[in-house]
């Protein structure tokens, strides 16, 4: 996969400038894709600092907003935190890569913008499966030091509702990081009063709804993630079957 295709994620088309673009402060710069080779070998200044030259609205950007507002919302920085965000990151681009991104991080995360209008400008470029996709990255981000922080959780909904996310697939995938004795129901966005016959039927629902080939376009080194989702909806079917005693 090209850097060009890492960055744009399934060529969102975003334009360059909007809300995102007011956030950073600087114009992004359209990449050759005939220099790719060269692995980032140049970068675009701003003040004093490097940062990546990427396409106009690149999708990773609008993503490390969005982790520095979940970051924010206790009050805390924490390391696990930004070691969670330099893992995510590794997964798909080079050290180099990933160091000029976590130094953007920094810089945005002593930024104050307007969450909803961020979250607009996503929501209209991005499919239904993708932004799912998002509020998963989130939730692992919060639980990134072993605790969900309910400011955290406040902040993921708040967003969720800005990417125009149903309250059934939010708590589904809430669900998935903060349990409880109901988590494999509510995974499966069911009651757990509903017939076996209805369970069987949530189960081909959610598992079609999670299937990491809706998110093919995202890369495969996003293909991972996307697989612990739908490993999440076999494992609490499999304790609903357990419970129930079904073939």
């Amino acid at each position: 996969m090209t850097i060009g295709k890492k960055l744009l994620w399934g060529s969102l088309g975003w334009v360059l400038g909007g809300p995102i673009g007011a956030v950073l402060g600087y114009a992004f710069a359209s990449m050759d894709e005939s220099n790719t080779r060269q692995s980032w070998s140049q970068t675009e200044t701003f003040g004093h600092q490097k940062y990546p030259r990427t396409k106009p609205g690149d999708f990773i950007v609008s993503l490390l907003v969005l982790f520095a507002k979940v970051m924010k919302a206790d009050k805390k920085l924490l390391k696990s935190e930004l070691d969670y965000v330099k893992q995510f990151l590794r997964q798909q681009f080079t050290i180099r890569e990933t160091q000029e991104f976590m130094v953007l991080l920094k810089d945005i995360l002593k930024q104050e913008y307007a969450l909803k209008d961020v979250c607009r400008q996503i929501q209209r470029s991005m499919d239904h499966p993708s932004r799912l996709e998002i509020i998963h990255i989130l939730f692992g981000l919060s639980a990134a030091d072993g605790e969900v922080h309910p400011d955290e959780v406040r902040v993921i909904h708040t967003i969720a509702n800005y990417l125009n996310i149903n309250q059934h697939d939010y708590e589904s995938i809430k669900a998935m990081f903060v349990g409880d004795s109901s988590a494999s129901y509510t995974i499966l966005e069911i009651d757990s009063t509903v017939s076996d016959q209805e369970v069987k039927k949530a189960y081909r629902r959610m598992a079609n709804k999670y299937h990491p080939d809706k998110v093919s376009h995202l890369g495969k080194e996003l293909r991972k993630v996307a697989e612990e989702k739908f490993k999440s909806v076999n494992e609490a079917y499999q304790t609903i079957k357990k419970e129930r005693g079904l073939n």
